[in-house]
């Protein structure tokens, strides 16, 4: 199996950073633009769209900034996901940092995907 590639994007989210934390901590928030339902129990979040099914485990959540998860499927793997917030300093805009990992031939795809997925977060949150 090939090595997954790490990336980053950044969305500029004109949401208030406590309001944003409930939507990408919680399964209610998280089903209402990254999934068609999540539910947990414990630290296991069961995603699911369309039919199909897929399993995370929260690994680290630091209130009001950010949230890592591991796909069960990778959990003998270095591999995760990471949602997090930050706020400009100076300008106070707030931003969604993503931290995801992809095959090479799948990056491209993959960051599609995150980008379709903050405009629904966006439209959520009143900010598109």
């Amino acid at each position: 199996m090939e090595d997954k590639i790490k990336y980053e994007m950044e969305f500029v989210v004109h949401a208030s950073p406590s309001l944003l934390y409930q939507y990408i901590s919680t399964p209610s928030g998280l089903s209402e633009w990254f999934a068609d339902n999540v539910n947990s129990r414990g630290e296991v979040f069961k995603f699911i769209w369309d039919g199909s099914e897929e399993q995370a485990k929260l690994i680290t959540k630091k209130s009001g900034e950010r949230v890592k998860f591991k796909w069960l499927v990778d959990e003998d793997e270095p591999y995760y996901f990471e949602i997090r917030i930050q706020v400009d300093e100076i300008t106070k805009d707030v931003s969604v940092m993503i931290t995801d990992f992809a095959e090479e031939d799948e990056v491209d795809e993959a960051k599609m995907l995150w980008t379709n997925q903050i405009s629904d977060l966006k439209q959520v949150l009143g900010s598109a």
